[in-house]
């Protein structure tokens, strides 16, 4: 088993920055990669950023690419999302995850979720 909790969301302007945090506690060591996906209510959660525990490799979605920077804490078994130049198309409630097997990209390929914190870009 493995818990997850994010933390960071808040209501920010366009053009403004927010940092998730997720703690992960329990299994963690069964887990090699970490995802960050969003979701929008009546729309499937959307693939944002992975980052690996040992190397620290990164992907993005190209939405994101450029603006957003995932980063870890492998003493404090926590992993970043760091947000800048915020739009409000990035309005989603945000949620880590523990990558399980398979692609990357696909939400069912994880199955360890945080609660999720909600992030809100106002124009």
């Amino acid at each position: 088993q493995v818990q997850l909790v994010e933390s960071g969301g808040g209501l920010v302007q366009a053009g403004g920055s927010l940092r998730l945090s997720c703690a992960a506690s329990g299994r963690t060591f069964s887990y090699g990669t970490m995802g960050w996906f969003r979701q929008i209510p009546g729309k499937e959660r959307e693939f944002v950023a992975t980052i690996t525990w040992r190397a620290g490799s990164t992907d993005y979605a190209d939405s994101v690419k450029g603006r957003f920077t995932a980063s870890r804490d492998n003493a404090k078994n926590t992993v970043y999302l760091q947000m800048n130049s915020l739009k409000p198309e990035d309005t989603a409630v945000y949620y880590c995850a523990a990558h399980r097997s398979g692609n990357y990209y696909y939400s069912g390929s994880y199955n360890f979720w945080g609660q999720g914190t909600q992030v809100t870009v106002s124009s």
